[in-house]
């Protein structure tokens, strides 16, 4: 790749491995890299550690998300799902174990959730598809918002799954029945709203009772039992990714930060990180307990300690 695709790359996604040693990334060439992280991590980590060990093309156009499961990585690009095994990856074998292509138009997809072998797919048709990871087929579709989808959150124990789109909803689905069961309209909460980004909304999380939700409105975060805000952010640029962590809140977007909230409401710190712009977030919970970032930039910034950047993995 030359200098000017390296200029101009942006990571979409990001994916650990099951056992939390390797990362996956994709990027708006359609490409996945493999990043050894334990060899980035390790004391005698050379320039070559931060090096991808595998990089190969795996869509068309962008990668627009990553997701693992026990043993495979599933990618999702422009009109088609893609499944790679773990284990080959790190052979550094790249030939896709399954590739889906779903019989309806789509500008997007975004494999995001998992749960009892189940996939969930956002799309461009303005539908959320429901996959059986077993048998690769499609076995249902929720309908109910009117512009794309961008973003997806389950809740396990309840059964539920949060999207999030375009047309500035956030529906709340029963994921046994496929029905929508709550809609909620960000920007017409006074507190939220920021007409001057528009309305779509970029990243959703959960936790038990909590949802925060971000994007042209600001981010916010919402108690699902009253369906109300209790605390709004006051971060300048629209937030694409946002996730609980311990006591604290983490998002990241435009703006070039990470940005450590409290509960309250109160922005604690302001990281600067190396990509001008930030699309995803990935906290890798097993041993090596890392924090990864990646943005508009061929760079994904590392971060041991949630207060600073360690060193960045490149393309």
């Amino acid at each position: 790749m030359g200098p000017v695709e390296l200029l101009h790359m942006s990571v979409y996604s990001q994916s650990f491995s099951p056992c939390g040693r390797f990362l996956a990334a994709g990027n708006n060439y359609g490409e996945i890299s493999v990043f050894s992280l334990s060899a980035a991590l390790s004391p005698d980590a050379s320039e070559a550690s931060q090096k991808p060990i595998l990089t190969f093309t795996a869509h068309d156009g962008p990668v627009f998300s990553l997701l693992s499961t026990d043993s495979h990585l599933l990618s999702a690009g422009n009109g088609e799902i893609s499944a790679w095994s773990w284990v080959e990856l790190i052979k550094r074998n790249t030939k896709a174990v399954w590739t889906r292509r779903p019989n309806y138009k789509l500008g997007y997809i975004h494999g995001q959730n998992l749960k009892f072998s189940l996939l969930f797919v956002g799309g461009g048709d303005n539908n959320i598809h429901m996959m059986d990871l077993e048998t690769g087929v499609f076995k249902s579709t929720l309908q109910g918002h009117s512009d794309y989808i961008h973003c997806l959150a389950v809740r396990e124990r309840e059964g539920e799954l949060l999207s999030g789109a375009e047309d500035g909803a956030v529906r709340i689905w029963d994921s046994r029945t496929g029905r929508s069961v709550h809609c909620v309209e960000i920007y017409k909460y006074e507190e939220c709203s920021r007409p001057q980004f528009g309305k779509w909304i970029g990243c959703l999380a959960t936790d038990s009772d909590w949802m925060l939700c971000g994007g042209g409105p600001s981010l916010s975060l919402w108690h699902l039992r009253s369906l109300s805000p209790t605390s709004v952010f006051p971060i300048l640029g629209c937030q694409r990714q946002a996730a609980f962590y311990q006591d604290l809140i983490l998002s990241v977007g435009e703006g070039g930060s990470l940005n450590h909230c409290l509960l309250s409401g109160e922005v604690k710190a302001q990281i600067p990180c190396t990509p001008p712009c930030l699309n995803t977030l990935a906290l890798n919970g097993t041993e090596q307990r890392v924090l990864t970032l990646g943005g508009s930039s061929d760079q994904i910034d590392v971060f041991t300690n949630l207060s600073y950047r360690a060193f960045s993995l490149s393309f």
